[in-house]
């Protein structure tokens, strides 16, 4: 005797696989990783606080 399969779950499947890769695409295109941006907000602080540093007052 065959197995029955339910073509939805097939189908649903599928259509997940498919979100994923395009998720990943535009991750890979537009997206930067959480340790990008830590670095880069890391490099703006510290060039924030050496221009402040180097302020003279009036």
């Amino acid at each position: 005797m065959t197995q029955i399969t339910n073509l939805n779950r097939f189908r649903k499947q599928k259509s997940r696989e498919d979100a994923r890769k395009q998720a990943d695409a535009n991750a890979a295109k537009h997206g930067r990783t959480k340790a990008q941006k830590a670095a880069e907000k890391a490099d703006r602080d510290r060039a924030a606080k050496h221009l402040d540093g180097a302020k003279r007052d009036d």
